[in-house]
C-alpha cells in the first residue's frame, strides 16, 4: 500500500469515513492517468478475482496489506439467550481478514 504511494487523497475526509469502490477508482485515476472508466473497470477486475477465488475455496494474500482467510466451522449448538432452548447451528463457511504486520503497524501510527 505505501509502496504504491496510494493513500486517501482526501485528507478533510472525517474519522470513520468509508473507503468505497468509488474512491478506490478515483486514486487509481489520479495516480495512474487511467480514464475514470479504465480506472473504474480495474477496480472491478481485482475485486471480482478476489470474489471468485474466495469463492473457489481459495485463502487471498495481499503483500503488505493482509490475507482473506477461508475457515469452515462445523455443527454446533448454541442457545437463544431469551428462552434457553438450544438450537443446533448448521456447518458454515467464514471468512476471516488477517492484518499483515505492516499494515498493523501503520494502523497503530495513525
Amino acid at each position: 500500500m505505501a509502496d504504491l504511494g496510494i493513500a486517501r487523497i482526501n485528507n478533510d475526509a472525517q474519522a470513520g469515513a468509508t473507503l468505497t469502490r468509488a474512491d478506490l477508482a478515483d486514486i487509481v485515476h489520479r495516480k495512474l492517468g487511467l480514464s475514470r472508466a479504465e480506472s473504474a473497470g480495474l477496480v472491478e477486475r481485482v475485486l471480482h478475482h478476489m470474489c471468485h477465488s474466495l469463492s473457489d475455496g481459495e485463502n487471498v494474500k495481499i503483500s503488505g496489506f493482509g490475507t482473506f482467510i477461508l475457515r469452515d466451522k462445523g455443527q454446533r449448538l448454541g442457545r437463544n439467550p431469551k428462552t434457553g432452548v438450544e438450537v443446533p447451528i448448521a456447518p458454515r463457511r467464514v471468512m476471516t481478514f488477517r492484518a499483515s504486520q505492516i499494515m498493523r503497524d501503520q494502523i497503530v501510527k495513525g
